[in-house]
């Protein structure tokens, strides 16, 4: 198993160019299950969780052609709907095959997905409104087993008991592409990678309107074809590499940063003290000047704070002055970083479902263990602002939503490496 090893201290200084969103890429993959004919998806992040997906696909008998940074997904040899529990286990995006394959094929067998340890992420509303659309859903042996000869469109209300849900609101507004009539989804998810997967459904000829909002119109189509499409760039990617530069009390550019993605994020790196330029279009510079100050913060749906920058904005509230509050309203056990912290140097108490984190410390490297995807980026944050050495090990989480994270980082002036 690999290790992270990052001697911190160091500012970091340069350009850094963002890759696709993961969290768009997923759900657009299982999409092309929709499509007759050829799909060319472009800015394909070169992540663990997409080599995951395509081989679901290739496993149901869909045709793929990886390129450098793209791939052509034909599904008109799909013959197979049962999705193989080794690869689904691993990865909670998975779940967005099953609305594509029902759509499509009118039947589906799914296991139920597995992913980062973050707390309870329960598929109720996945399942809720398939059931609306007229699908006959069975649990069995961990199996989700789905049938419907077509499914039919219907008004569902989307919201659960810490909100929209972004991966829900994908799966039924791709099932509900090629069902009979019109499908009103009231209190969607509406996160740019929801926008970013209704443009791609869009190009292949569905109608949807509303996508960036919380209420979503579709109007049923009998046929969707492959087209071409290229991913949005990752704005947790980018947000992680703004608190990079602000962590190290460095300058860093990042490319292909959309800013309106990220306008929770930076509204609290300046209420905190510190400048987000946008230098020009999709191009974000930030810089420490030093007199960082605590902000409270709270998780929220988009555009709300970000769960997914939730750790990666802890640590630097660790070294900001005052104390800061960090509530947790998406998944409220997404804490087990705080611990990792506090051995390197943090003074970080939990009550309830916040964090109360006392800044202006040092963080100390030493030997800390990773707990998931968010709060590997977290402790390498951490690590890189550390005095001495700071080997994290379970790093396998990183492979799957941050593409060369440590040659980029290396490109910035990091002294970072990772071993076997």
């Amino acid at each position: 198993m690999d290790k992270i090893i990052i001697k911190g201290g160091i500012p970091l200084k340069g350009r850094v160019k963002l890759s696709g969103s993961k969290n768009s890429a997923l759900p657009i993959l299982a999409a092309t299950l929709l499509a007759e004919g050829t799909s060319n998806i472009e800015n394909l992040p070169l992540l663990k969780d997409i080599e995951t997906m395509l081989r679901i696909l290739d496993s149901l008998g869909a045709k793929i052609e990886l390129g450098k940074r793209s791939v052509k997904i034909n599904t008109e040899s799909v013959r197979n709907f049962t999705a193989p529990y080794d690869l689904v286990r691993t990865m909670r995006g998975s779940i967005c095959i099953l609305g594509p394959l029902l759509a499509r094929f009118g039947r589906a067998v799914v296991s139920l997905p597995g992913g980062c340890v973050i707390g309870p992420r329960p598929i109720d509303l996945h399942l809720k409104g398939l059931e609306k659309l007229g699908a006959k859903i069975e649990m069995k042996k961990g199996d989700i087993k789905a049938k419907a000869k077509k499914l039919k469109g219907k008004r569902i209300f989307l919201g659960g008991a810490f909100g929209s849900s972004v991966l829900a609101t994908a799966n039924l507004m791709m099932a509900a592409t090629l069902a009979d009539g019109e499908t009103l989804i009231e209190f969607a998810a509406c996160e740019p990678e929801v926008a970013d997967l209704a443009n791609f459904l869009n190009g292949m000829g569905a109608k949807i309107d509303g996508a960036g909002s919380h209420f979503l119109r579709i109007k049923g189509v009998r046929r969707l074809k492959g087209g071409t499409y290229r991913i949005v760039p990752d704005r947790i990617e980018a947000g992680t590499y703004l608190v990079a530069g602000l962590i190290t009390k460095g300058e860093v550019a990042i490319e292909g940063a959309i800013s309106r993605h990220l306008g929770a994020v930076i509204d609290k790196i300046e209420e905190a003290g510190a400048k987000v330029e946008i230098k020009k279009e999709n191009s974000l510079h930030i810089k420490n000047s030093g007199g960082l100050k605590s902000v409270n913060v709270i998780t929220l749906p988009y555009p709300g704070f970000p769960t997914d920058m939730q750790a990666q904005f802890m640590a630097l509230m660790c070294l900001a002055k005052g104390t800061s509050i960090i509530t947790e309203r998406i998944f409220p056990k997404r804490f087990i970083h705080v611990g990792e912290l506090n051995r390197m140097g943090a003074d970080i108490s939990m009550e309830g479902d916040s964090a109360i984190v006392k800044g202006g410390r040092v963080f100390i490297g030493t030997r800390v263990m990773a707990s998931d995807l968010r709060a590997s980026a977290a402790l390498i944050l951490a690590a890189l602002a550390a005095k001495g050495e700071t080997e994290i090990s379970r790093v396998y989480h990183l492979d799957r939503g941050y593409e060369r994270l440590v040659e980029k980082l290396s490109t910035l002036g990091a002294k970072i490496k990772r071993v076997e």
